[in-house]
Formats: C-alpha cells, sequence, structure tokens
C-alpha cells in the first residue's frame, strides 16, 4: 500500500471481512500493519513465527521491498500505486502524490512512475523460502511497455539550494554554476531555482559570490532556510528557540493520530494536552511541544500519553545537541532550552522575524475573500494553509495576512505545511530583492568575471588582450606542451 492512512484502511477492512466469515470455515488470521511510522516494538510483530494453523496477513508500504525481509511470505499482491516525493521546479513545491504506476506524464508535471526494477522486487519478496506468486493488479502490456527501466537519480528530482550553496562555498571562480558537468546533469531550471533561493536570503550576492553569512551557511548540516533562520535568530536573541525549531523540522516529526480517531478530528485537533502554538502557527507549536518535553526531563512517557513518535523525539534531541555545539562557535552566552524564558514574549516576535528572513524564498498573502493564499516570488501561484496545521483565525474567520511555510506540498491540491504568521514590513526588503535579480550574474564563472573586468579596463589593454588571446596563440600554447610531455615520456 501506499502509506499509513491506506494500511490502517485495509487492516480495518480485513479484520471485518474475518469476523463475519463462519466460525471453522478458515483458519485462524493475524492482520500485521508494517510502515516506517511504527514504534519499533510493533514493527518487530511481523519477523515472529505465526502460530500453528494460523495465516498472517502483513499490510506494508514499499518499506518491504528492499529494507527488510520477512521469511515464510507465500504471496505478494502488488497494487499497482506508487506515493514519492519529488520536487517540482516549475511549482517550486514537493509533490506528494498517489499516482498509478503506469502514469509517466500529468498535465504539464512530470511523475515518476514505478520503475520495472522495483517491481521485480516487490515480485522477490515472494517465495523466498519456499514456493510462492506475486499478483499484479496491473496489466503486463504496462510492464513491458510504459515501466521506466532505470531510477531517475535523485539529483534530478530534489531542490538544488543545499548542493549550488556548497558549489559556491568552495569559492573557485571558474565553477558556472548553469555549465557545471554534473555527473547525472540536472536541468538548467532547477540549477536557476537554486541560485535564486540563496539570492533571496543573502547566501550569495548580486554577482553570484558566495557571501560571509553563505559561507556559515554552508558549514551548517541543514537545508539553506533552516541555516539561514538559525543565524538571523542568532543576531536577535533567540538562538535556543531557533535551534529547537531547525533540529524539529530537520527531524520531520509529526503527531501521531491513532486508528481510532475519526478523518475529521485527526485534522482539525491536536491532543488535549499539547499546546496550540499560540495560534501564531505550527512553528511555535513545535517549540512549545519540545519545551514541554524539556521540562518534563524528556520522559518517553509523556510522548506516548500525547501520541508523539517516541524514536522521532529522541533523534530531535539529538540533532539539537549537535546544532547547538556547531552554533556554540558562533553564537556567545547560553543555549539552553527555555534561555531567558522570563523575557521571551507571548508572540515570540524575534523568532517570527528570524523565520521571515531565513524562509524569504517561501512566502504567502492572504486573497481578500477567502483564506486562501497568494505566494511571493517568482512564480507566484494561489495554495491553501494544510488542514493539520495549528493556525488559527482571527474572531472574524480570517487567517493572519502574511505567513511563511517550511514547505508546499501537492497531493489533492496545493496546501502550505507547516506555516508561522509573519509581518509583511519584515518581508519588504526580501521582495525588493526580485526586482533586481540578474540569474547569468548569480551563475558566475569565468565568462561573467571577464565581462566585469572588461567594462573597467582602458582600451588600450583591451586591445593587449585581444592580441594574446589569438587562436593561433592558444594552439601554438598547447602544442608546445604536448611537445615537451612527449620529451619527458621518451627519456623515461
Amino acid at each position: 500500500m501506499t502509506g499509513q492512512d491506506d494500511i490502517e484502511k485495509l487492516v480495518s477492512k480485513l479484520e471485518d471481512k474475518v469476523r463475519s466469515l463462519e466460525e471453522g470455515s478458515c483458519m485462524d488470521d493475524v492482520i500485521l500493519p508494517l510502515h516506517g511510522s511504527l514504534p519499533p516494538e510493533m514493527q518487530v510483530r511481523v519477523f515472529s513465527p505465526p502460530l500453528p494453523e494460523c495465516r498472517r496477513f502483513i499490510v506494508a508500504t514499499n518499506i518491504a521491498e528492499t529494507s527488510l525481509t520477512v521469511d515464510g511470505v507465500v504471496y505478494v499482491n502488488d497494487s499497482g500505486y506508487v506515493k514519492q516525493r519529488q520536487y517540482n521546479r516549475q511549482l517550486a513545491c514537493i509533490l506528494l502524490m498517489l499516482f498509478q504506476l503506469t502514469i509517466k506524464e500529468r498535465v504539464h508535471l512530470i511523475f515518476l512512475a514505478l520503475y520495472s526494477v522495483q517491481a521485480n522486487q516487490r515480485a522477490g519478496r515472494a517465495g523466498r523460502t519456499r514456493p510462492g506468486k506475486c499478483y499484479r493488479l496491473y496489466p503486463s502490456r504496462v510492464y513491458h511497455d510504459e515501466f521506466l527501466d532505470v531510477t531517475v537519480p535523485e539529483i534530478q528530482r530534489s531542490s538544488l539550494a543545499g548542493s549550488v550553496l556548497y558549489l559556491k562555498s568552495l569559492d573557485l571562480p571558474d565553477i558556472d554554476i548553469l555549465k557545471f558537468d554534473f555527473l547525472d546533469p540536472p536541468s538548467s531550471e532547477s540549477l536557476q531555482d537554486a541560485l535564486k533561493q540563496l539570492y533571496l536570503v543573502d547566501a550569495i550576492d548580486g554577482n553570484g559570490s558566495v557571501t560571509s553569512v553563505g559561507q556559515t551557511m554552508a558549514e551548517l548540516p541543514l537545508e539553506p532556510s533552516l541555516s539561514r533562520t538559525l543565524l538571523e535568530a542568532n543576531k536577535y536573541g533567540c538562538r535556543a528557540q531557533a535551534l529547537t525549531v531547525a533540529a524539529m523540522l530537520s527531524a520531520e516529526t509529526t503527531l501521531l493520530s491513532g486508528p481510532s480517531k475519526t478523518v475529521e478530528k485527526k485534522r482539525k485537533l491536536a491532543p488535549p494536552d499539547l499546546p496550540d502554538g499560540s495560534g501564531l502557527g505550527d512553528h511555535i507549536q513545535l517549540l512549545q511541544i519540545y519545551e514541554h518535553w524539556y521540562q518534563t526531563d524528556y520522559d518517553i512517557g509523556w510522548c506516548k500519553g500525547n501520541d508523539l513518535k517516541v524514536r522521532g523525539m529522541m533523534f530531535v534531541r539529538d540533532v539539537r545537541k549537535q546544532l547547538s555545539q556547531i552554533m556554540q562557535k558562533l553564537a556567545k552566552g547560553p543555549l539552553e532550552v527555555l534561555a531567558n524564558r522570563e523575557r521571551q514574549h507571548r508572540d515570540y516576535r524575534s523568532l517570527r522575524k528570524a523565520l521571515c528572513v531565513g524562509y524569504g524564498n517561501q512566502l504567502g498573502e492572504r486573497m481578500i475573500h477567502h483564506n486562501g493564499y497568494r505566494t511571493l516570488g517568482f512564480k507566484p501561484q494561489v495554495v491553501q494553509v494544510h488542514p493539520s496545521s495549528m493556525l488559527k483565525p482571527d474572531e472574524e474567520g480570517k487567517f493572519p495576512d502574511y505567513l511563511v511555510y517550511h514547505e508546499l506540498i501537492a497531493t489533492s491540491r496545493p496546501y502550505m505545511r507547516n506555516v508561522c504568521a509573519v509581518d509583511m514590513k519584515w518581508a519588504m526588503p526580501i521582495m525588493n530583492k526580485v526586482k533586481t535579480l540578474d540569474i547569468n550574474k548569480l551563475s558566475g564563472g569565468i565568462d561573467h568575471i571577464q565581462k566585469n573586468s572588461e567594462e573597467h579596463v582602458p582600451d588600450i589593454y583591451k586591445k593587449e588582450v585581444a592580441i594574446t588571446g589569438l587562436p593561433g596563440d592558444r594552439e601554438s600554447r598547447i602544442q608546445a606542451a604536448r611537445e615537451r610531455f612527449l620529451a619527458r615520456k621518451a627519456t623515461k
């Protein structure tokens, strides 16, 4: 199956079906879910051998393709669907969509179909320890004619802002990002999108050179938006808060809703004992959740009682500790979770200002007549706040006029996930930079450097450069170098 929700629905239907059968009409059954969000003790159950005269039904995501092997599997049902994350440069968002394996293109967006190698992996789960079969719920014609043969490299389906920042941080004058010889070259549009993102968060200047801020950002093991937020928080004096938010977002810790909860409750209500982010959004709620956990001395029982992923929260604690050690080189003063708490305002103003700078290319403006938002940037589009968000409307039922979002997710429609309310006056300097952007200058490289230098060289020197740069002179130098190389080789 494609995800946790689908697995829970199918497990429930299978249990209802088994209960409806007449007693003694079939073997005893045990139905087990298997997905990455399950606690370890729940995942281990699928590896326990079944009781005599008992049949196991294991309902799994594609985690069972290659990540693990379950002994005793005889039959595999391949549904023919897959859910994948893919960064779309045209919408500047992450696509998280369920699509049939046969689809390679839909509208103007390019999706990843299941590859034939993946289908073979699924089939290989059957009959490993005894004869078995795989039932594919799609035509054989699709497998032979429409499946892709090889996996699309991740660099061609991911945001490249972090990779481009690393290349820029090398500070080599001959690196032209748009002409760089990648092993699996991404599209030029993806590289341009990354350059624009870095420019808006001050990682590179208007000429494409890495800034001191960008050099420091490259040292942090975070995506550029979060690393820029940390550096800005260091300036505003809210480092401890920003570290917590960065750790929570980098680990993608989410609330776990039990299968007994209705879809409506799961979308609109958080567990009753958890903070609500003061109505300012999800970043603030993540901060408050971690602070509450810190006050319980990292009690695992508190996480379980509030349907939080224990393993995820422990991972967040480790990530925050590592980030704190790195930030100690830059920050002065304590970096405790609740540092200077008595002086903090309930509106978390400093933290929200830091988030606004860090997410300068991920701003949204509320529409006039409804709670939809228009993204501000290079390719505006109308999006919605994700139903699971903790952002609260005012007395008139309106959301804040402006907000930042951690990512755009396209499922049934484009959604902003993990949002936080901000002031437009904080974002105005960022939006003004869009008007001065020149993508050729941002790319850098020798051609741009020569062009800039020629603009400041007197005509007399330009003529000398032109003479020494004749093709014939270059060829003669190459020939001389070749002769010297052959002469050295002959003497050995």
